[in-house]
């Protein structure tokens, strides 16, 4: 049995984790409103740049002279995962479910003959998938350093991206990230971007007339494929960020909770503990006062 000096020391370790995990949630609340308001100021501008980019797609398709990043490779046998998880843990299943995502895109594609090779943006995606896939990854981002996420991070992944397509070192990219939805709410999230993959439905939305584009459609594809490659990639960090932080509140306000309840059970043995020593000190004085 414990002694009564170990029993408080326990509580005083399980109060002090308590005030932890309540200051992060606090912290994450806060960093949560700026996040959530940059995903979804994000959300109009790149889907408003899919469509337009889709509508002028569909004017070239089959056309010899499209882009590259457009038509792809010709062949799908090489394929890389851009991996989008946190710099950070403490945020319950956040980047375990994304990473899990990704791993079962991996196994579909490993059981269809597809060599898959995989790009990691964030630390913890990275520490998980190196261990299951140490010689299949390519490139490893960290933005550990990064205070607040700007556009020029993402031109970044999407330049080095862009070259590997360019090495001929795949065919298919797919970005994988988690989706804001709410605080309790993240959708891990698997998007195609190279070569992109248009929603028909928003395309034909656009009305479907017929458009003269000066200058040519395919020299606009070759100047807003690239951007928009950027744009994409921008807006599942942001989501992302959204998304850790929305989980990290959920998650440490889950511990504090937990906290609270441990703290109630450890008293409750203590103040027995204290009651028994009590009880049996009173009948060693109670049975040496007979005896005399």
């Amino acid at each position: 049995m414990p002694s009564l000096k170990d029993l408080r020391n326990r509580i005083a370790a399980t109060k002090a984790t308590q005030k932890i995990t309540k200051a992060m949630q606090m912290v994450a609340a806060s960093k949560l409103r700026r996040a959530q308001a940059a995903a979804e100021a994000a959300r109009p501008y790149a889907t408003a740049m899919d469509k337009v980019l889709g509508n002028i797609a569909a004017s070239v398709k089959g056309s010899e002279t499209a882009p590259r990043l457009l038509r792809g490779a010709g062949d799908d046998k090489v394929h890389l995962l851009l991996v989008c998880t946190g710099e950070r843990g403490l945020a319950g299943p956040f980047n375990t479910s994304i990473v899990r995502l990704a791993r079962e895109h991996a196994g579909a594609l490993a059981r269809e003959g597809k060599e898959v090779k995989f790009f990691c943006v964030g630390r913890k995606g990275y520490d998980q998938l190196r261990r299951l896939y140490p010689n299949q990854i390519v490139e490893m981002v960290d933005l550990r350093a990064v205070r607040a996420l700007h556009f020029e991070h993402a031109e970044m992944i999407a330049e080095k991206v862009i070259a590997l397509f360019d090495k001929f070192e795949f065919e298919v990219c797919t970005l994988f990230f988690s989706r804001f939805r709410s605080v309790i709410a993240q959708i891990p999230t698997a998007q195609q971007i190279i070569p992109p993959v248009f929603d028909a439905a928003a395309t034909d939305a656009l009305g479907g007339a017929a458009y003269e584009f000066e200058p040519e459609a395919e020299d606009i594809l070759h100047e807003l494929l690239p951007r928009n490659l950027a744009v994409q990639i921008f807006r599942a960090l942001l989501e992302n960020a959204a998304s850790f932080y929305g989980a990290q509140m959920s998650a440490m306000d889950n511990a504090t909770r937990n906290a609270g309840d441990m703290i109630r059970r450890q008293t409750l043995q203590y103040n027995r503990t204290r009651q028994a020593m009590i009880t049996k000190e009173l009948i060693e004085i109670i049975s040496g006062a007979e005896a005399l």
